[in-house]
């Protein structure tokens, strides 16, 4: 069954609910409150481990002694492992996905340098932003929203242009849509092109080879499916992008996403010799080390696949309400949440009803059509128990607020799915 903690006393129960943790009461009468009854099934932050909570929560160490030096070291090795990139340099800094986008962008392109951003969505359209600010020429390739780029169109553009780097995002979190990482990922490499990987929505819940498919940077954030609360960028950089990277023309503009600074700083943590530069988020790292572990005793092709068979139920229930993702295929519907369009005579305040109901939704993100959809994130801890707990909230609030639903169907179309085997790999 699923897992209660009662966060002060570090308590871990069996419940007939989802996965909870007891929080502080309300700050001030009257103000916004949490329920600790609350689930929280956004795209990120997600629920974490009462175990990684536990080592947040730890008395904070110097980032020089030696017990941090070990932990710090440890986090790094185990990084290379769940982004299966053993000939990889990791480095993890404190700061959020965006930087650990900038981390990427700033070091592997030089102003001039032509760069191709394959957009599934508010993400990529950030990435290309990026790559502006740091003097790229960029290129996008621009599929429909909700459908997946076809790898032939990418490889048309990288055979049409001399471009330094190309941005895939993974699974962009504004739309749900899963990009095929493996295809486009070699065909930059057939072309010469660096290839970045925003794995911010996917890591450790997507299937990702970062060394066997030849990928160059696969960068992201603490807070989603590596299960550690908001506050860390981590990238995994490869040989040939560390020797493009020695070879630039000019200096990097950025004096805090420098590798040159960041690099003795990883190197000497993972020989478990002290170094500094900027402090680093001392009780995050010890968390991450926490949550990379376990990530790892449950083995990453494991791992994966719960993610798939999660998110198989998702979308089953999803059709028993007869909601529509916006991601148009299956193939383009990420493992890791889902993007629904609001039925017709129903609106935003259906999230506000699940909420009531104790699951904790998103709303849409794109600007384009924000608020004609919602989000449901399903990563990291995510389980039979934290499934239907959603479905049976959702179904109830669309009920509620006027959609027609069959009692008990989304429910029993979420459990039907979880019986069958195991999904094979995307």
């Amino acid at each position: 069954m699923p897992l209660t903690m009662n966060a002060a006393a570090g308590d871990r129960q069996h419940s007939g609910g989802a996965l909870r943790y007891s929080l502080p009461p309300c700050s001030s009468p009257g103000g916004p409150c949490v329920s600790e009854r609350d689930l929280l099934m956004i795209p990120g932050p997600v629920e974490f481990d009462p175990e990684v909570m536990r080592a947040l929560g730890a008395r904070t160490l110097s980032h020089l002694d030696p017990v941090f030096i070990a932990t710090f070291g440890r986090a790094l090795q185990r990084l290379r492992e769940v982004c299966l990139a053993p000939s990889a340099q990791p480095f993890i800094v404190a700061g959020t996905g965006t930087l650990a986008m900038e981390l990427a962008v700033a070091n592997l392109v030089e102003p001039g340098d032509r760069a191709l951003v394959v957009n599934t969505g508010h993400f990529s359209d950030r990435m290309a932003l990026i790559l502006a600010r740091h003097g790229a020429e960029v290129t996008q390739v621009r599929p429909p929203l909700g459908e997946a780029p076809r790898p032939q169109e990418v490889e048309q553009a990288l055979a049409q242009g001399a471009y330094r780097v190309m941005t895939v995002t993974h699974v962009d979190t504004s739309t749900g849509v899963r990009a095929p990482a493996e295809p486009l990922v070699r065909a930059a490499h057939r072309h010469g092109v660096l290839s970045v990987v925003d794995g911010v929505c996917a890591t450790a819940g997507e299937t990702f080879h970062q060394d066997a498919w030849g990928a160059d940077v696969y960068l992201t954030g603490s807070q989603k499916a590596l299960g550690v609360p908001p506050g860390l960028a981590l990238l995994t950089v490869s040989p040939k992008a560390l020797s493009a990277w020695r070879a630039r023309k000019h200096p990097v503009r950025s004096f805090y996403a420098d590798w040159a600074e960041w690099l003795p700083i990883m190197e000497a943590y993972e020989a478990g010799k002290p170094a500094y530069f900027a402090t680093p988020a001392v009780n995050l790292i010890t968390a991450l080390e926490v949550s990379l572990g376990q990530i790892l005793r449950e083995g990453m092709e494991p791992r994966f696949a719960r993610h798939r068979r999660m998110a198989r139920a998702f979308r089953a229930a999803w059709r028993a309400l007869g909601l529509r993702p916006l991601p148009t295929t299956e193939a383009a519907t990420a493992n890791t949440l889902s993007a629904l369009y609001y039925p017709e005579g129903v609106d935003s305040s259906v999230v506000g009803r699940v909420r009531g109901e104790g699951v904790v939704l998103a709303g849409g993100l794109h600007p384009e059509l924000k608020t004609r959809y919602f989000r449901v994130g399903h990563m990291n801890l995510v389980g039979p128990g934290e499934v239907l707990a959603t479905v049976g909230a959702v179904e109830r609030a669309l009920g509620a607020a006027g959609h027609r639903v069959q009692p008990g169907g989304a429910v029993s179309a979420a459990q039907a799915a979880l019986l069958e085997p195991v999904p094979a790999a995307d």
